[in-house]
């Protein structure tokens, strides 16, 4: 069975195919689709990161005959109630840099005396139209005032992971995907799948 990975985000389709290397059920193979560069990426209003993600899957499920696997995820920031939240990747305006989103949170925390947050995402599953399952995970984290770290992509450079004392920018990929957002959400889908891939 293959499943096609569907995301506007390079560094989110890469740790969707580590995760599915590493911990997808046997038989399964989790590849991008073949014609992502070419399908305009859909509207994402939906207000929580399960409404965004169902709605991606089912939208990019139109275009191939498998089943196809969307997320949506983003930082949720207690000290500014919850923001950026589904509005992350394009916090700092429509078309935004991760440089500038972060730029933008360091200087809406500057005066902050609660830096805790945490990412979420949720995974859907959808084929032809139809959604299949979706599954979520978050990790908590502190929010710090300066980058660090030259790896990951989005905020991993400001949220320091106490358990590893580092970053998510400063960690390997399977480091991240051990303890994210994602990589609990896939695994979860995962687990999903192997006792629904009938």
């Amino acid at each position: 069975m293959i499943i096609y990975a569907c995301s506007s985000n390079p560094g989110k389709l890469k740790e969707i195919a580590l995760a599915g290397r590493e911990s997808g059920p046997p038989g399964i193979s989790v590849e991008i689709l073949p014609a992502l560069k070419s399908i305009a990426p859909p509207e994402e209003n939906g207000n929580t990161f399960e409404e965004n993600a169902c709605a991606k899957a089912l939208y990019y499920s139109r275009f191939t005959s498998e089943a196809v696997l969307a997320d949506d995820s983003g930082l949720e920031v207690d000290w500014l109630q919850g923001a950026p939240g589904v509005y992350s990747a394009r916090y700092a305006g429509p078309d935004a840099t991760d440089e500038a989103n972060n730029e933008l949170l360091i200087r809406n925390l500057r005066n902050a005396t609660d830096r805790t947050g945490r990412f979420v995402c949720v995974v859907a599953l959808a084929r032809q139209g139809r959604l299949l399952h979706s599954a979520g995970a978050s990790v908590e984290g502190v929010i710090l005032a300066a980058a660090r770290g030259n790896g990951g992509f989005g905020y991993d450079p400001l949220f320091f992971y106490l358990p590893f004392n580092r970053t998510f920018a400063e960690l390997t990929a399977e480091e991240k995907l051990s303890v994210s957002h994602r990589g609990k959400a896939l695994r979860l889908m995962f687990e999903w799948l192997r006792g629904n891939s009938d």
